[in-house]
């Protein structure tokens, strides 16, 4: 039988009524474990554990929340072998891939154990005589995090961390497919010597638990992760609600690297390998569209296709996968709809977009490249969230720069060029949250801020000192002197 994975509430192990299967995408015959599902009364449950834990927590020294923080943060480093391997096995991302992403969940644990301690405030001179002004910070309470499939342990981390760090309360949602990751993170953090009710995890269904976290009136904030219709949805519900609440969104991207004729043709290809096909092609961050200028295009384009065919795509476990399976059916059958798409619309398939046999039964694929793509196909305008990319083909830098930015979103955009002028140019006017120069637009830092611009953002940033914005209220108090 399945090992039994009980929702986490309260300090406690919860068992549920039903309980949902964890498949290896890598091999489907594997079953990882059975999770339990979550209702709309065990979120109210864990909700009131939340609630009755904040001021007892949010009054913590900040000596108190970094030794927890700091402790889990060792444990999740000692362990990220282990804990990539859960990873990897739940998700389909390759192995050094997992245990890259459960080495930054302890990163970004220990930078936040060191915020804990870096939180300050500002004093004020008073326009009036005799009075001083403080600018403080404080938690806002219970937060509740509803986070995607594709960074199940790294962005979990992310939102927790600096939540906890802060002096907030939290329930988390951890995507359905993989709540593993999340389970084994939420199990360290409590060990860690968080108090009872400060951190609680009930996994299930978005439409049930996602939905009674939004409707729970004594949630003051909801972190989401996820997608652009399911973010606009859950803005609307955050601000009609009574109280409203206090909402973050990171939605997707379709994002641009643009090569330059001046272009070193070699890191060009490896930043097009990297962001577009790695990790599946399954980030947010993942560069969809390749626009290349004429005089380097058709060298990139061989080069891109030679490259590609040498891309080892297996099970994720295995020694010398790069591209490890599609996370499920239904993400597989999208993918194939949208290459069926770009052949419909009139761009031509280069290469690949075949469903693979491996030796075990997975979701494989083969990375899928189009050229004689413009950016009005949807193939250019949809986010496929999967190893497909376009290549669109411009004229000038002006006219990549204008392609660049003519989407619905504004995550990341990348530039491939050895010309200062040109980067320069690019970075200040590429309309996106970050900005890449000769290198991925998949791929980032845990101490600076994270998110984009139009539809792929709302809300205050994530990760870094900048987190603060999110999980923090400001209170500006005067006082009369004498």
């Amino acid at each position: 039988m399945s090992q039994m994975f009980p929702l986490l509430i309260g300090g406690e192990a919860v068992a549920a009524a039903d309980a949902t299967a964890n498949l290896n995408p890598s091999d489907t015959n594997d079953t990882i474990g059975a999770f339990a599902s979550g209702t709309k009364a065990d979120v109210a449950r864990a909700v009131d554990a939340a609630k009755a834990a904040f001021p007892a927590w949010s009054r913590s020294t900040p000596q108190e929340r970094y030794e927890v923080l700091k402790k889990a943060s060792d444990e999740v480093l000692a362990r990220k072998d282990e804990l990539g391997r859960i990873l990897s096995r739940e998700e389909g991302k390759t192995l050094p891939e997992g245990v890259g992403e459960a080495a930054r969940a302890g990163q970004v644990l220990a930078f936040f154990a060191g915020e804990t301690l870096r939180l300050g405030g500002e004093a004020f001179a008073s326009v009036r005589p005799g009075v001083g002004v403080e600018v403080t910070r404080e938690p806002i309470g219970v937060v509740g995090m509803i986070t995607p499939w594709n960074f199940p342990i790294a962005i979990p981390a992310w939102k927790i961390a600096p939540a906890l760090a802060y002096g907030n309360t939290v329930v988390i949602k951890p995507a359905d497919l993989v709540p593993h990751s999340a389970w084994a993170l939420v199990d360290i953090l409590q060990r860690a010597g968080l108090p009872k009710g400060v951190l609680n995890l009930v996994m299930g269904k978005g439409s049930v638990v996602g939905q009674a976290l939004v409707d729970h009136p004594d949630v003051a904030a909801i972190s989401f992760t996820g997608s652009v219709a399911t973010g606009r949805r859950l803005a609307a519900a955050c601000v009609a609600a009574t109280p409203m609440k206090k909402v973050q969104l990171e939605m997707g991207g379709k994002n641009p690297l643009v090569v330059l004729d001046d272009a070193d043709l070699k890191v060009a290809v490896e930043c097009a390998i990297n962001g577009a096909f790695f990790s599946t092609g399954q980030r947010c961050t993942a560069s969809s569209r390749l626009i290349v200028t004429e005089g380097i295009h058709d060298a990139f384009v061989a080069a891109l296709v030679e490259r590609m065919k040498a891309l080892v795509v297996d099970d994720a476990l295995k020694p010398g996968t790069q591209i490890g399976p599609v996370v499920d059916p239904s993400q597989l059958e999208q993918d194939e709809a949208y290459i069926r798409l770009g052949r419909q619309e009139g761009a031509k398939l280069a290469w690949g977009g075949e469903r693979l046999n491996r030796a075990t039964p997975g979701h494989y694929l083969q990375p899928a490249l189009f050229v004689e793509a413009t950016n009005a196909m949807r193939i250019a305008r949809e986010e496929i969230f999967g190893p497909v990319a376009a290549v669109i083909r411009a004229k000038t830098y002006d006219e990549a720069l204008a392609l660049a930015n003519d989407t619905d979103f504004g995550l990341s955009a990348g530039i491939c060029t050895t010309s200062l002028k040109y980067a320069t140019h690019f970075k200040r006017n590429a309309e996106a949250g970050m900005v890449m120069v000769n290198l991925p637009t998949a791929g980032v830092d845990y101490h600076v801020p994270f998110g984009g611009r139009k539809g792929s953002s709302y809300g205050p940033r994530e990760q870094g000192a900048y987190a603060r914005e999110f999980y923090t209220t400001v209170k500006t108090s005067y006082i009369a002197a004498g």
